[in-house]
C-alpha cells in the first residue's frame, strides 16, 4: 500500500508541474482521470484471462481479444483505417487468417499526417507439455503485450476526451508480433510511410525497469530524436525515460517498431521490462498478479506527457535511415 500511495503522490507532482493555467489544468484532469488503475486493471485482467487462452494468432482465444479491442474502439466512437469497413485489417499468411485491428482519431488541423500508437495484442497461446508449470499451459502473455495493448486504448481514450490531438492518430494492435512481426510487416506495405510522422510502440511496461521507479527506457534512442523530444517533454516531472540499456539483444529489430523504422519512419518501443532477469518472459507465469498496475498506469501517462507534442504537430521527429546493427 506505501508504494502505490507514493506512486499515487509522485505522479500528482508529475501532472501539476507547471500547471500555471485552467488550459493545462483542464488536460492533466483528463489525463489523471482517464488514465487509472481502474481502466488499465480492467483492460489487462480482460486480455491476460484464461478464457483468452494465451492469445495465440489463429486461435479463437486472439478472436475474443480482437472482439474486445474492436468493443473499446466502437465506444469510443473512433474510425476505421482508410476505406475498411470494420476495424479490422485482415489478410493471410502462413494459412492462418490475421487481423491487425486498428481505430483512428483523425486529426484537428494535419489529418493527412499520421502518429501511430501500436502494441502486439498476440502471446504464445497454449504451450507445449513440457513448457507447462504445475498443469499450467496457458501463456497468459500479461507483461508481454496485453500491457502495451491495454496502454493504447487507455491512450485512444485519453486523445478522444481531449479531442484536440492535431495529427491523426492511428490506434494499431498488430497480430502475430510473436511469429516474427506479421502483423506490422504487412500493415508496413499499406502505407505511405512519408505520411506518418512518428511510430510509437510500447511493450512489456509492468515491471520496473533498471533505472529505477518512474522511469522507462526507449529502443533505438539514437537512431533519431525521437527520445530527444520525449525527454524534453519530460523535464520537470517525476518520471525520466532513458536509452535501451540492453543493446546485445537488438530490442530495436524485435518488436513491432522495426516494420515501420525499416520504412524510414521514426518508430521506437517504450518499455520498462527487465528483460535480461525476468524468469517469466515466454512462460506460463507471465500472469497479471506480477505486474505493478500504478507503474504502468504511470508510464501510460508519461507516454501521454511526452509524445504530445509530436501528435499536437509543434514537434517532427528525424526520419531513420537504417543500418541494422
Amino acid at each position: 500500500m506505501k508504494n502505490i500511495f507514493l506512486g499515487l503522490m509522485s505522479f500528482a507532482l508529475l501532472v501539476s508541474c507547471g500547471s500555471g493555467n485552467n488550459k493545462i489544468n483542464d488536460k492533466n484532469n483528463i489525463l489523471n482521470s482517464t488514465i487509472d488503475t481502474v481502466l488499465i486493471k480492467k483492460h489487462l485482467y480482460t486480455l491476460a484471462s484464461n478464457e483468452m487462452q494465451g492469445r495465440g494468432s489463429g486461435t479463437q482465444g486472439i478472436e475474443l481479444a480482437a472482439q474486445y479491442i474492436e468493443s473499446e474502439y466502437s465506444e469510443l466512437g473512433l474510425e476505421t483505417f482508410e476505406n475498411y469497413s470494420t476495424y479490422r485489417q485482415e489478410f493471410r499468411e502462413s494459412e492462418m487468417d490475421l487481423f491487425n485491428v486498428i481505430g483512428v482519431l483523425p486529426g484537428k488541423s494535419s489529418p493527412e499526417e499520421f502518429v501511430v500508437i501500436s502494441a502486439h495484442y498476440d502471446h504464445l497461446g497454449i504451450v507445449n507439455k513440457d513448457r507447462a508449470v504445475s498443469g499450467d499451459s496457458i501463456a497468459n502473455g500479461a507483461d508481454d503485450d496485453a500491457s502495451g495493448t491495454s496502454a493504447i486504448m487507455a491512450l485512444a481514450r485519453y486523445w478522444k476526451d481531449r479531442g484536440d490531438n492535431a495529427r491523426s492518430i492511428v490506434f494499431v494492435a498488430f497480430t502475430a508480433e510473436e511469429k516474427g512481426l506479421i502483423g506490422s510487416t504487412y500493415f508496413g506495405q499499406t502505407i505511405d510511410p512519408a505520411k506518418v510522422v512518428a511510430g510509437i510502440n510500447i511493450e512489456m511496461i509492468g515491471k520496473p525497469s533498471t533505472f529505477g521507479p518512474n522511469t522507462a527506457w526507449l529502443t533505438g534512442f539514437d537512431r533519431s530524436d525521437f527520445g530527444t523530444i520525449i525527454q524534453k517533454n519530460l523535464i520537470g516531472t517525476e518520471y525520466k525515460l532513458y536509452p535501451d540499456p540492453y543493446p546485445d539483444f537488438r530490442l530495436f529489430f524485435r518488436s513491432d517498431n522495426a516494420s515501420l523504422a525499416r520504412l524510414g519512419v521514426p518508430a521506437h518501443t517504450f518499455s520498462s521490462g527487465p528483460i535480461d532477469q525476468d524468469p517469466y518472459y515466454h512462460t506460463v507465469d507471465d500472469e497479471v498478479e506480477t505486474l505493478d498496475m500504478q507503474l504502468i498506469t504511470n508510464t501510460v501517462r508519461a507516454v501521454a506527457l511526452g509524445t504530445e507534442s509530436i501528435i499536437m504537430g509543434i514537434d517532427t521527429p528525424s526520419r531513420i535511415v537504417l543500418k541494422e546493427n
